[in-house]
């Protein structure tokens, strides 16, 4: 149940109203790019979940074929189909009772163990653990909880290198900690360290907006994120958008 401009909705029906009633009421507003976030049927019902599916404007499995094509031949490559593969039935794995009729999604497991499995199909053994300052204590633990599943871990905090703020730019007065040192964080060092132990599979944890992309840029192992960086949430960003009706509504002002 969610609560949205002071009504009551399941999950579905609040998503239907809110889609319907963005616009100020009306029909949503067409479009002709791709925008599958303001697509106007629920997910079950949506050509990409089902053969014979509705479509909405703008919907790319019926509108991009010559992508869908495309993307389907990068399938094809060994090492990509591969990985793709081993996602896939990862993602099964997360769901016990699935030869029950009718079924009900039933999630048994934690996305730290879905990456513990995920590198051991995928035969990898050098680990990168790449992480925030201020997520210390969890990234010990994680170090440990790989270690004791048999990889080669090497770990990297953000702040890894010493060098100071002023050094990219930032002014005593943009700092955290006006007035003393503080160093910046640095993702592509974070990035080379890994690479330069050719780690096979680089997890991340609590990077900021912004530093964690100029991981993925400079990472040369396949990454995945364990959690990302929220102070407000407990590093836990849809919080905010589940109540976004309510006690978040200032977050749709501009």
């Amino acid at each position: 149940m969610v609560i949205f401009n002071g009504k009551e909705f399941g999950d579905w029906e609040c998503w239907t109203w809110y889609n319907r009633n963005r616009h100020g009421g009306g029909a949503m507003k067409k479009k002709t790019k791709v925008q599958c976030a303001e697509c106007a049927h629920i997910p079950p019902e949506r050509a990409c979940m089902m053969p014979g599916g509705k479509t909405s404007k703008g919907c790319p499995t019926l509108g991009k074929k010559e992508l869908v094509q495309k993307a389907r031949k990068e399938y094809k490559a060994k090492s990509v189909a591969e990985f793709a593969r081993q996602a896939s039935i990862q993602e099964g794995e997360c769901y016990a009772g699935r030869e029950k009729r009718p079924y009900v999604m039933h999630p048994v497991k934690p996305r730290i163990l879905e990456i513990f499995e995920f590198a051991q199909k995928m035969e990898y053994k050098k680990i990168g653990l790449v992480f925030c300052v201020g997520l210390a204590k969890e990234a010990l633990i994680i170090n440990q909880l790989l270690t004791n599943h048999g990889f080669e871990v090497t770990s990297v905090a953000c702040k890894a290198g010493g060098i100071p703020k002023e050094e990219i730019g930032v002014k005593k007065e943009e700092k955290i900690f006006i007035g003393g040192h503080e160093s910046m964080c640095n993702p592509i060092l974070q990035a080379m360290v890994v690479n330069e132990a050719k780690t096979d599979f680089n997890v991340l944890l609590g990077l900021c907006v912004g530093h964690d992309s100029l991981f993925f840029k400079y990472a040369e192992a396949p990454t995945t994120v364990l959690a990302v960086k929220d102070r407000v949430t407990g590093h836990n960003p849809l919080a905010a958008l589940y109540i976004s009706g309510n006690y978040y509504a200032w977050l749709d002002k501009s």
